[in-house]
């Protein structure tokens, strides 16, 4: 093997300087480089790299390719590229109609959902209305009492309210009101809605066999209300209560003349401040108040403010009681409208003295 080495390798550089020059002349070879030539033989006398078998084995040695497909014309290639984006589009509409199908469950499941919660709270009780401010006009006037506060709801639903227009009155025999005033204590208060005195104790009126103690007068203008249709420039209600809690009104009917000295007495103890409250060291008679004449209307009706409580005695007195234009222009300064409207008389019964 050495020999053999050695003997290629001389054959090589002899080839490799060949290359480029002629070969030169070369010695007949000894008969020992032939006898050793002779005897070098291949292992394997197939071809370098190739097996024993057949072409076949020999190309799965070489790692050979299966034949190529064959090619496509280009009426092929155009009639696959339009298959293709044809299952393209197909593939993208059915994505889309999945969509769609699904944005319309979820939003009619909304809406039922929105519709349930809508008919829940349309079957709620409304929320209870407990406001306390109210007004004689705008929108906490007279025609919304009873939607500001629950409690007001006989404001807007009572069928005994007042004030009323005094008509058709059936002439009875009334039995005298009995007053039993006297000089008290008392108070004065400009509450925001009128002039309001609140009387000492020991004040009584008794009519109908019940006695009913003054406890406050007030005023309203223009007067609240009327007889046969005519009004006047302002009105005193005298508020009383029985020992059961209901409420007596008389009410005393003011227009324009001499001046009134329990009024005067009241003005010159107005507070300087709304809600301010001034008491006075002086006493007033309720009596100055009362007319000469006694003759009265009575009906049942409301007190004239919220709650517009029913089951309220009005006695209205016939006689005005006079005031001066000064003491009448005082007031209207204060308080230019503070009255209710005139309610409906629902059939109610009036009486009025003979």
């Amino acid at each position: 093997m050495r020999n053999l080495i050695a003997f290629s390798a001389s054959w090589l550089a002899i080839a490799a300087a060949g290359a480029a020059d002629p070969p030169p002349y070369a010695p007949p070879l000894t008969k020992t480089a032939q006898a050793n030539i002779s005897n070098i033989r291949p292992s394997n006398p197939s071809p370098i790299g190739l097996g024993t078998g057949s072409a076949t084995g020999a190309a799965a040695k070489l790692g050979a390719k299966a034949p190529a497909a064959p090619k496509l014309s280009e009426r092929e290639r155009e009639e696959q590229a339009e298959a293709e984006l044809s299952a393209k589009i197909a593939e993208r509409l059915a994505q889309m109609r999945a969509n769609q199908a699904a944005r319309a469950a979820a939003a009619a499941k909304a809406k039922k959902e929105a519709t349930a919660k809508a008919a829940k709270i349309a079957a709620m009780p409304p929320p209870r209305a407990n406001g306390t401010h109210w007004a004689y006009e705008g929108e906490f006037g007279p025609a919304n009492w009873s939607k500001i506060n629950a409690d007001w709801a006989k404001c807007g639903a009572g069928n005994r309210q007042s004030p009323i227009d005094i008509r058709d009155g059936m002439k009875v025999d009334l039995e005298q009101i009995t007053f039993d005033y006297r000089p008290s204590a008392f108070n004065v208060q400009d509450n925001g809605k009128t002039v309001q005195v609140t009387m000492g104790g020991g004040n009584f009126l008794s009519v109908g066999n019940r006695m009913y103690e003054l406890v406050q007068f007030h005023f309203h203008r223009p007067s609240e209300e009327r007889i046969n249709g005519k009004g006047y420039e302002m009105v005193m209600h005298l508020v009383h209560k029985d020992g059961e809690g209901r409420l007596a009104v008389l009410a005393l009917l003011l227009e324009r003349g001499k001046q009134q000295p329990a009024i005067q007495t009241v003005w010159n103890n107005l507070p300087l401040e709304k809600g301010d409250v001034t008491s006075p060291s002086i006493v007033l008679d309720p009596n100055d108040l009362l007319p000469q004449r006694r003759d009265y209307f009575t009906y049942m009706g409301s007190i004239t403010e919220p709650p517009c409580t029913e089951n309220v005695l009005w006695l209205v007195m016939k006689e005005p009681v006079q005031a001066s234009p000064a003491q009448m222009a005082l007031f209207s300064r204060l308080y230019p409208l503070n009255a209710r409207p005139i309610q409906p008389a629902s059939g109610r019964i009036i009486k009025e003295s003979m």
